[in-house]
């Protein structure tokens, strides 16, 4: 593995699985690696998003979302959601609508729910600021980190160029 691969994997990032509605598309939702906190007041959160999968059409039609925190344990979810192409995406898991009618994984250790505010490019991302309008704790447990996921995302083929 590349040493800027394993070195990114120290930067320690929750795994969550950003959920997402609209009128015109069913919902779906994505294993995301970077997702952070941005300010208190309001409370801000940043998520970094590839435009070039359907969550990012969605998320910018419907312009809200859920973050979803996942355990350690809860590699399956991860993998699952973190996989283009499957038929039925949101099969995995107990999935309600928020307030907003937005998909919330019951089985999180916590979920926040978002309305988008603002995006910026960054490389082959996008980052979407968003206000964090409710929150739930669901269950106890240690939040899976992005190091966990070893090469889940295929981060090592994905680093071009850097060998440091």
């Amino acid at each position: 593995m590349k040493q800027i691969v394993k070195a990114l994997k120290q930067l320690n990032s929750g795994v969550v699985l950003v959920a997402v509605a609209s009128e015109t598309h069913k919902a779906n939702a994505f294993t995301a690696a970077w997702v952070m906190q941005v300010s208190f007041n309001p409370v801000l959160l940043a998520i970094s998003i590839n435009p070039e999968h359907i969550s990012y059409d969605i998320f910018k039609e419907g312009r809200r979302c859920t973050v979803n925190i996942l355990e350690q344990s809860q590699m399956n979810f991860a993998s699952h959601y973190g996989q283009s192409g499957i038929a039925d995406k949101m099969s995995l898991g107990t999935w309600v609508a928020s307030s907003g009618g937005v998909p919330v994984l019951q089985e999180a250790l916590v979920s926040f729910e978002c309305k988008w505010l603002n995006e910026v490019a960054a490389g082959d991302h996008q980052v979407i600021i968003c206000e964090v309008i409710a929150s739930k704790v669901f269950n106890e447990g240690v939040a899976m980190l992005y190091r966990d996921t070893e090469n889940m995302d295929g981060s090592a083929e994905l680093v071009a160029g850097v060998d440091k």
